[in-house]
């Protein structure tokens, strides 16, 4: 049976937009395809001009330790390539059991939407985590 951490799943895309990666994660997430993810992102940081990743998680309603991990290395990843990541649209569930798991991501800036996470990533380099709000 293929429940969503048995690793049999489609990979998840990675656009390019400029000099910012663009990842939208699917409602669930495999462990190998998030562990497939984490290789992805850090080999095109590497091989580009990467400056960004933006990572959008609106679809995703739960998340574990798991997959905080996962999101906490791609971040930490792409900071020692001299890249910053945005995670882009939490839910509140998600952002509640992130802090429930102690799951801090202190190498990850947030905003609401994926418009307001580029645009963060366009200002000048932040000197550490920040939180975009809304109008």
């Amino acid at each position: 049976m293929d429940g969503p951490r048995s690793g049999l799943a489609t990979p998840v895309p990675v656009l390019v937009l400029g000099d910012i990666l663009l990842v939208t994660l699917p409602g669930e997430l495999h462990d190998g395809t998030a562990e497939q993810l984490l290789q992805d992102v850090t080999r095109r940081i590497a091989h580009s001009a990467t400056t960004g990743v933006v990572i959008d998680i609106s679809a995703v309603d739960i998340v574990d330790s798991f997959l905080g991990r996962v999101l906490a290395e791609i971040a930490s990843s792409a900071r020692l390539l001299a890249a910053h990541t945005v995670l882009a649209g939490m839910q509140p569930a998600v952002a509640i059991t992130l802090v429930e798991l102690g799951l801090l991501l202190p190498e990850l800036h947030t905003a609401l939407d994926v418009d307001r996470a580029r645009e963060l990533l366009m200002r000048p380099a932040p000197t550490g985590p920040s939180v975009e709000s809304g109008p």
